[in-house]
């Protein structure tokens, strides 16, 4: 596993934190693919927990870029704003429709891939 910029810590939410800021500008992953990585394959709804409590973090935590794993905006409502996690997006670039990411695959960024 990757850990020289993910330092091995007890707290998994502060793990979770440290991958989510990896993720680059323009590109998306997924709670499943965050949990994989850490090795907790079954822990995507963790995952979401610790993006949903992500808002008072330093650095801050783009947890914009994480959506479920067909690439749906199934957090968005625990942004400010009715549309706030969308225009995030958008203003990286990416197309969302109907709450959906478009071309969900290309801009796809898999941790394990990424970062092993």
């Amino acid at each position: 596993m990757y850990f020289h910029k993910v330092k091995n810590q007890d707290n998994f939410f502060e793990k979770v934190y440290q991958v989510a800021r990896l993720i680059p500008f323009g590109r998306v992953t997924s709670y499943g693919a965050i949990a994989k990585y850490l090795g907790a394959a079954r822990s995507a709804r963790m995952v979401g927990w610790a993006m949903n409590n992500s808002g008072n973090q330093e650095p801050q935590v783009p947890a914009h870029r994480v959506v479920n794993r067909k690439g749906i905006l199934t957090g968005k409502h625990h942004f400010d704003g009715t549309n706030l996690m969308q225009q995030l997006l958008e203003s990286e670039g990416i197309v969302v429709v109907e709450n959906q990411i478009q071309d969900f695959e290309n801009i796809f960024w898999d941790p394990i891939n990424e970062l092993s």
